[in-house]
């Protein structure tokens, strides 16, 4: 055996070890359909309030966004963001979204609890027919968005 045949076959097997070392530590993960859930995510929206858009109050807040927490920690979102492609910008003040829990962010007035939040708006936030909610940190780093109407994905 010359030495360019043996350098030609170490390498190939060294070539080998790779291709199934990089095939074993694939993550699982990887094959799963379901899709990623992050620790806190937009994880509904309700732009649309049921009924005739009066600019009551009980009609704006029957327009919300729910904010979900899927850790096993509660997280502090004091000063976070929630807002529209148009600007209108709602910050959480002194709230902690406990682990594995919703809270409800409402677009009129009301009195804040543990699961409902209120903007204490007077006008609606989401627009009908297409928008944007964006969650940002107390950082102002992005952390999820939820689309919705023409050429937009949920997600």
């Amino acid at each position: 055996m010359t030495v360019s045949t043996s350098a030609r076959r170490l390498t190939a097997a060294a070539l080998s070890a790779a291709a199934v070392t990089a095939a074993i530590t694939v993550p699982a993960s990887a094959a799963d359909p379901r899709p990623y859930r992050q620790a806190v995510e937009i994880s509904q929206v309700q732009y649309d309030s049921p009924g005739r858009d009066d600019r009551s109050n009980r009609s704006l807040n029957q327009e919300w966004v729910e904010i979900t927490n899927n850790s096993r920690h509660s997280v502090n979102l004091d000063g976070w963001t929630l807002e529209d492609t148009d600007g209108h910008t709602y910050t959480f003040d002194h709230y902690r979204l406990g682990r594995r829990s919703t809270v409800r962010v409402h677009t009129g007035i009301g009195r804040d609890s543990r699961t409902d939040l209120f903007q204490d708006r007077r006008a609606y936030v989401w627009n009908n027919d297409r928008d944007r909610a964006i969650l940002r940190n107390d950082h102002g780093r992005f952390i999820d968005a939820f689309s919705w109407g023409r050429r937009h994905f949920h997600h």
